[in-house]
């Protein structure tokens, strides 16, 4: 379908091809970035409590290991979806992340059965890394392959919606559930539920998909028997396409993916773990940001059908690395205590007892400190009994804005996702029409799996470690803007190396 101009029932066919890749796709980002939205309680969780930063650095790394597998699940489900077909390639990925995702809710705790627990989560990450390495490449493929030439960028900009929304329901089924039950319980079993809800959304984007047919291109070169025997050797063994996929990842894919995960899953590692800010309302900022800032994906890839996608793509990449320190310092002041005046009247002190359905006493004591912009500083120290006769002690330091400081907040968020709009909006257009179409879907998932996996996903964990190394004698809080030099540094080469290779206008289609 390369004309400018589609019949009506072609267009019924592109919207029902969007609308059925989108939801499993999303689905799929939803089971993925579930993981990272609870990484503070799964670290207690899963892994021994005597030291809470090794054991959210070891939750963070689990997380990151879903993210280095990606590129092995797009050379194995590449190859598959370039010989057998597109529709059944993903429909498989979509069973294997559910599966994966609904079984992570089901492991025994830390306490239960030791040191298995890590391991089986981390086997788990690892298969839903796997099968998202095959999702992706398949969805964008899929819809491309529908989609007019020249309106690529606009109608493959809803897939790219889909990682973003996958993240913001994940947050939205966290919230709702941890709204509607006890904290104490909510941390004990109620976590788990998000995950095991997948089953049911996994369920209904299968049936979905079933009624799906295969890409028009692909059944083109399939019907006139030019299907790649071995797309792995046409992409990665041929030097002009392995130069390609090379300038895709440099050019493009590294620094988006820093930028994609920096404004996201950083900002609200940042939020919580640095800055203090309480766990619902951490959720609710980068939630609010996404929703006003989701609808960029779409425009980003309409603009990019107009202009060209490069241009785009490298101002988001420039800006990010010009931005990125003020942006964070400017979030850092807006919750540090030390810049803001107590008001000592407005101080409280509470106290609860409680009994749980197990029987454990649980004693909350919370201390509110007010300040004059609104902001609140919660300590908030938690003795648990047990009914065996075991006594836990838990203490936090939460802060939670109100007014000016919350909005300001979540303006700063939004920043940063307008670039990861301009990065991500355009850039399955650019991959898929980087590749002809024999063996387009191996050779385009994996440079964007290595740039999102490898360079992107293990932003968080990298940014945390600098943050913490950063912290010495003299500055035992450390310098809380030392985990941006990671996607500051990838992102500037990433804006170098895409100025020079990329082009702005879109290679013609080899085999349509």
């Amino acid at each position: 379908m390369s004309e400018t101009v589609i019949t009506k029932e072609q267009k019924k066919t592109l919207w029902f091809v969007i609308s059925a890749s989108s939801v499993g796709t999303l689905i799929e980002w939803y089971d993925f970035y579930i993981f990272g939205s609870l990484a503070t309680i799964l670290s207690e969780q899963f892994f021994p409590k005597s030291n809470p930063t090794a054991a959210f650095l070891s939750t963070l790394a689990t997380f990151a290991a879903g993210f280095i597998v990606r590129p092995f699940g797009a050379i194995v489900f590449g190859r598959l979806g370039d010989i057998v077909g597109r529709k059944y390639t993903f429909l498989v990925t979509l069973i294997l992340m559910g599966g994966s995702t609904f079984a992570i809710g089901l492991v025994p705790g830390y306490e239960s059965i030791g040191i298995f627990a890590p391991i089986l989560v981390l086997v788990l990450r690892l298969l839903q890394g796997l099968a998202l390495g095959g999702e992706y490449g398949g969805a964008a493929t899929y819809v491309a392959e529908h989609a007019p030439a020249s309106k690529r960028g606009f109608f493959t900009s809803f897939i790219q919606t889909t990682a973003t929304l996958g993240l913001f329901v994940s947050i939205g089924v966290i919230l709702a559930v941890r709204e509607s039950m006890d904290i104490v319980e909510f941390n004990d079993w109620g976590w788990r539920i998000p995950f095991i809800l997948s089953a049911i959304l996994v369920g209904v984007s299968v049936f979905i998909r079933l009624r799906m047919n295969e890409s028009p291109l692909f059944a083109k070169i399939k019907a006139e028997g030019k299907i790649s025997k071995n797309p792995i050797k046409e992409s990665f063994g041929n030097k002009e396409n392995l130069k390609l996929v090379l300038i895709a990842l440099f050019g493009a894919a590294a620094g988006q993916g820093v930028v994609w995960y920096t404004g996201q899953f950083y900002a609200m590692t940042f939020i919580e773990k640095t800055c203090n800010v309480e766990f619902v309302q951490t959720r609710n900022i980068i939630a609010i940001a996404l929703l006003i800032g989701t609808p960029l994906f779409i425009y980003f890839g309409w603009l990019s059908d107009k202009i060209g996608r490069k241009i785009i793509m490298m101002i988001g990449m420039i800006l990010a690395v010009l931005l990125y320190r003020p942006v964070y310092r400017q979030m850092y002041l807006l919750t540090d205590i030390q810049y803001k005046t107590e008001i000592p009247s407005e101080k409280n002190i509470t106290k609860t007892i409680r009994v749980t359905d197990a029987g454990d006493s649980v004693t909350v004591k919370k201390t509110i400190h007010v300040y004059d912009d609104g902001s609140n500083q919660i300590l908030t120290n938690t003795a648990i009994k047990r009914k065996a006769g075991e006594k836990t002690v838990e203490d936090k330091k939460e802060v939670t804005l109100s007014g000016e400081p919350y909005y300001a907040l979540i303006g700063l968020v939004l920043v940063q996702l307008v670039l990861v709009t301009m990065v991500y909006g355009p850039i399955a257009a650019f991959l898929v029409e980087l590749f002809p179409t024999r063996i387009r879907y191996t050779s385009m998932s994996l440079p964007y799996h290595i740039g999102n996996g490898i360079f992107g996903g293990l932003t968080p964990f990298i940014a945390t470690i600098l943050f913490e190394n950063s912290k010495t004698a003299s500055t035992p809080a450390g310098d809380p803007l030392a985990g941006l030099w990671y996607p500051i540094i990838v992102a500037a080469i990433t804006f170098v190396v895409g100025m020079i290779f990329l082009s702005n206008k879109p290679k013609a289609d080899v085999d349509e």
